[in-house]
């Protein structure tokens, strides 16, 4: 079997492809655009505490403050609130209180309109460990399936431990030496008084340990022996992927290479296309049939059937293969969209209590390929199969699309973010292709905000890792997914045809809105060209003449003449 790992490096998204047998199983991303705080460590302050509802609310720094249950704050309590604990006699007003500063973990990111949840069990997790600073069980990867490896594997912890912490063993563990699982354990119990100490000389709200980014997680969580290579398309990130190999595995340093070809990487590997199929509500099965994926709030609902494939010899047969299939490719999507939740499964009706067995039997064992915790709890009296997937974060299409404005949510798109992304990878594409040296683009306005950045700080990053102009015209009568390439030519050419005024010229505009930074002043445009105008907030919908006082390749600054 061939396990690859495809890194896409862009400038302001990591993308990385799991690749087994050259077929994409899993989708790891980093983006600018969204700040991932699952794991992150905070002193919070409580905001509020809900008797009822056995829980509070605590200020973590974060947009929503981050929801606590009672059966999460077990660390806090002191000997005499765990008896009560244990006889269920423990009110969350005996613990917490408003105002109380605490450690917290964050276990789900926010998701919709509900906050981030929050634990006070702290975890931090190591290449082969998993350190439980408040606990001192020790336990241990369930694909480590040999009792006597088990057993040697807890009696290492053991030694480790005492009995002041408690670790998980992780599968990477499995054949260790126990001096490689003594420097992994000192590593974390290391990170563990990083923690303290940040707790200690800090108030709260504050941030004290951060989840790792993309490359580092790939090196502790991803690379192993049973990975051929990893290859990454930029060159400072290979240069960090190997050093952190060095250190953390040194032994499979030969397995990482640098990508030097011209044609993109993911679409050398095929993964554009099949990121592309991500996002689709239908997907195929190599045999003709297709499964059917929607999502609503309450749970996810995926149907089978058999489409295109008629089988050979009876209806049973096509029915049965049908679904083995569909099995098998509904634990790779279920990974790669990461739907977390409850899911309703419909297989094909099947007469066979045999086939039934089969399918459940298969899905089952795709589903423990996979690193995050899911149980199928079987069929119900409807014939449906019933399974949850631990959800810790939006699903992937959440994050990427938003609800359809052109179609009143009964639809999606791609979000803004996500389009200045694609225009970011069309360009990158086409300077390795064509040969200019300033080009001129239309997209919706807030595509082109997001490309430009605040004071254009992200559109100057990009022409500078390009080496071209770019000049941008906002047209809000497009749609958020287009991109109009209206020219590309020479630097000269480009900047006489893309700016519509000069320093010191006299026009009249219309003032359409007002500044989002600053009320003070009115947004006008001149054919998706943005024109500042200073004092002009409270003359909405009215023409004016201004006169310009500075021209920029995305926008203008002027002063009212006239109202």
């Amino acid at each position: 079997m061939s396990k690859q790992i495809i890194i896409n490096s862009g400038l302001r998204e990591k993308r990385a492809g799991i690749l087994v047998d050259n077929k994409l199983e899993d989708v790891l991303l980093e983006t600018d655009t969204y700040d991932q705080i699952a794991s992150n460590i905070y002193r919070g302050r409580v905001r509020d505490v809900l008797a009822g509802m056995q829980a509070a609310f605590v200020d973590i720094g974060a947009e929503k403050n981050a929801f606590l249950h009672i059966s999460d704050i077990y660390p806090l309590l002191n000997k005499k609130q765990k008896d009560k604990w244990n006889k269920k006699q423990l009110s969350i007003k005996h613990v917490l209180q408003p105002g109380q500063e605490i450690m917290v973990q964050v276990a789900k990111e926010a998701i919709g309109s509900k906050g981030p949840k929050a634990t006070c069990k702290i975890s931090i997790p190591g290449r082969y460990f998993v350190l439980l600073p408040f606990e001192n069980r020790i336990g241990v990867s369930r694909r480590i399936e040999d009792n006597n490896k088990r057993e040697r594997l807890k009696s290492i912890a053991r030694s480790f431990t005492g009995n002041k912490f408690g670790v998980i063993v992780r599968t990477n563990a499995r054949d260790k030496k126990k001096s490689v699982l003594r420097n992994d354990y000192n590593y974390l119990t290391n990170i563990w008084k990083t923690v303290q100490h940040r707790y200690r000389n800090n108030r709260a709200p504050v941030l004290i340990y951060r989840h790792v980014e993309l490359i580092k997680l790939i090196v502790r969580d991803y690379l192993s022996t049973d990975i051929n290579k990893v290859v990454v398309d930029d060159r400072d990130v290979y240069e960090e992927l190997l050093e952190k190999t060095k250190k953390i595995a040194p032994h499979l340093k030969n397995r990482v290479f640098y990508y030097k070809e011209d044609t993109p990487i993911f679409e050398n590997y095929g993964i554009e296309k099949e990121m592309e199929k991500i996002f689709r509500r239908k997907v195929w099965l190599d045999s003709g049939g297709y499964i059917i994926i929607d999502s609503t709030e309450a749970l996810v609902s995926i149907d089978v059937n058999t489409g295109k494939y008629i089988g050979e010899d009876n209806l049973q047969k096509t029915v049965f293969k049908t679904n083995m299939e569909a099995a098998r490719e509904i634990a790779r999507q279920l990974k790669l969209r990461d739907i977390g939740g409850i899911i309703i499964i419909d297989f094909i009706d099947m007469n066979k209590k045999e086939h039934q067995n089969q399918v459940l039997d298969t899905l089952k064992d795709e589903l423990s390929k996979d690193r995050t915790k899911t149980g199928v709890l079987g069929l119900t009296q409807l014939g449906l199969v019933e399974m949850t997937r631990q959800k810790v974060r939006d699903d992937l299409g959440d994050l990427v699309q938003k609800d359809c404005p052109y179609c009143d949510g009964t639809g999606q798109v791609l979000s803004e973010k996500t389009m200045a992304l694609e225009v970011i990878r069309k360009l990158e594409k086409m300077t390795v292709y064509e040969d200019f040296s300033a080009i001129l683009l239309e997209m919706h306005p807030r595509v082109a905000a997001v490309l430009i950045g605040s004071g254009g700080d992200k559109l100057t990053e990009l022409e500078n890792k390009l080496q071209i102009e770019i000049y941008i015209n906002g047209n809000k009568d497009l749609h958020i997914e287009d991109l109009n390439i209206l020219d590309k030519g020479s630097r000269k050419r480009l900047r006489k045809r893309s700016l519509p005024v000069n320093e010191g010229e006299k026009v009249k505009v219309k003032i359409e809105e007002r500044h989002i930074n600053n009320e003070d002043d009115g947004i006008a445009r001149l054919k998706g060209y943005i024109i500042i105008v200073k004092g002009g907030g409270h003359l909405i919908n009215e023409r004016v003449e201004v006169e310009i006082r500075e021209v920029s390749r995305t926008f203008a600054r002027a002063r009212l003449v006239s109202a």
